[in-house]
């Protein structure tokens, strides 16, 4: 062949549009021999045994119906025979089993102990059994749970697949029709399941931003292909945020939940009267330690005046939240206009007023360092002005 013939070749493969039936490229970050390598839970047969073995369904007990759930002492009858152990010794075992979320107590204020106490098998729980919770297919995942962080970094090098060939150009949109139908979906969606029982209590507070910003944009994604559509209506989006679920180290977590429960510090919600997390609600143990007012200009909201979708990683975590401010304010996230002594907010800082400052004056001086030149000179000299008004943006 000769320089011609290959610069042809070239041009021709460059230009002829690849056959809807053609097998899809290799994936990038998806390493075809990890689930050959996996090793099933040490703990994975004796909690196999055990589900066959103990009666489970609807118990009453304090003056309310309990779904699905089995007694302490059967299955430490159980543990205390299949394992040739005295009751003390399985009750430790019991309570390993919790630790790792094969396993819950019915009122989330204990591992296990002997006796009449009521717990579920991790599948059982209520919010497991719903529909909305999309990485669950009906049983929970028994391999060896991987560090959080290993299966954050490994769903966010497929997420960075999906992004750079179904994102638009302005990042704010994805075309969930092709998505649904794409290899990288179908490996990502298989890859949320190892989610059910990672423990989330090691993550440091870096590692915890990047790990939620980054499940949570996918899950906004993830649940925009399972519905077909991005919801308009009020009520519908509120639906959309609250409904949508991942199960996570044990635990199922809404769209909501990531951002007011986990990210803002379990702050409530915009018009709600109540906190995302109950005092005995064992995911209050995951929350910031303080709320991060930068994740809201990381998080997706839908088509309409949405940050734009990108990946963020721990070690730059705090950099990568400024400049997502920054670029936010500069594709409209905030307009002055010195003549009417006006400045006109995204309606994030109505919403969530509280975590930007006290007053409207605190808002605008929390906005200020990451507002470009010539808008922080024209917010400065507002700010001096005993006659500026603000707005919120449509």
């Amino acid at each position: 062949m000769n320089s011609a013939d290959l610069e042809k070749l070239i041009k021709d493969v460059h230009e002829t549009e690849v056959p809807a039936d053609a097998p899809s490229p290799p994936v990038y970050g998806e390493d075809s021999t990890d689930e050959d390598n996996r090793k099933l839970d040490e703990l994975a047969e004796i909690v196999r045994r055990l589900r066959a073995a103990v009666v489970v369904k609807d118990r009453f007990l304090r003056y309310r119906m309990h779904s699905n759930c089995f007694v302490g002492s059967e299955a430490i009858d159980f543990l205390v025979e299949d394992q040739y152990c005295e009751r003390e010794e399985a009750v430790e075992l019991a309570r390993s089993f919790a630790t790792k979320h094969f396993l819950h107590s019915v009122n989330e204020d204990h591992l296990f102990e002997d006796g009449n106490h009521f717990y579920r098998f991790l599948e059982h729980e209520p919010a497991v059994t719903g529909n909305k919770l999309l990485n669950f297919s009906g049983a929970t995942n028994d391999m060896e749970p991987l560090p959080a962080v290993e299966v954050g970094n490994k769903l966010r090098q497929l997420m960075l697949a999906i992004l750079e060939s179904k994102l638009s150009n302005d990042g704010k949109h994805v075309d969930h029709h092709r998505l649904a139908k794409s290899e990288e979906f179908r490996r990502y969606v298989k890859l949320t399941e190892e989610l059910h029982r990672i423990d989330l209590l090691t993550l440091s507070r870096e590692e915890k931003l990047a790990f939620f910003i980054n499940i949570y944009n996918s899950l906004v994604i993830h649940a925009v292909v399972h519905l077909g559509y991005f919801p308009v209506g009020a009520l519908e989006r509120r639906k959309f945020f609250g409904d949508f679920q991942y199960l996570i180290g044990g635990y199922a977590y809404s769209l909501s939940a990531i951002q007011n429960g986990l990210l803002r510090a379990n702050q409530r919600p915009p018009y709600t009267l109540t906190k995302p997390f109950g005092p005995r609600d064992n995911r209050v143990k995951v929350v910031l330690a303080e709320p991060e007012p930068l994740v809201h200009f990381a998080l997706a909201r839908g088509p309409q005046s949405s940050p734009a979708i990108k990946c963020y990683s721990a070690g730059r975590i705090d950099e990568e939240l400024k400049s997502a401010a920054s670029e936010f304010f500069a594709d409209g996230g905030i307009t002055i206009d010195l003549g009417a002594k006006t400045v006109s907010l995204d309606r994030i800082f109505k919403w969530y007023s509280t975590d930007f400052g006290k007053n409207e004056a605190e808002i605008l001086k929390w906005i200020l360092p990451y507002l470009e030149t010539k808008k922080s000179e024209q917010l400065t000299k507002l700010l001096d002005d005993t006659g500026l008004k603000v707005t919120y943006l449509s």
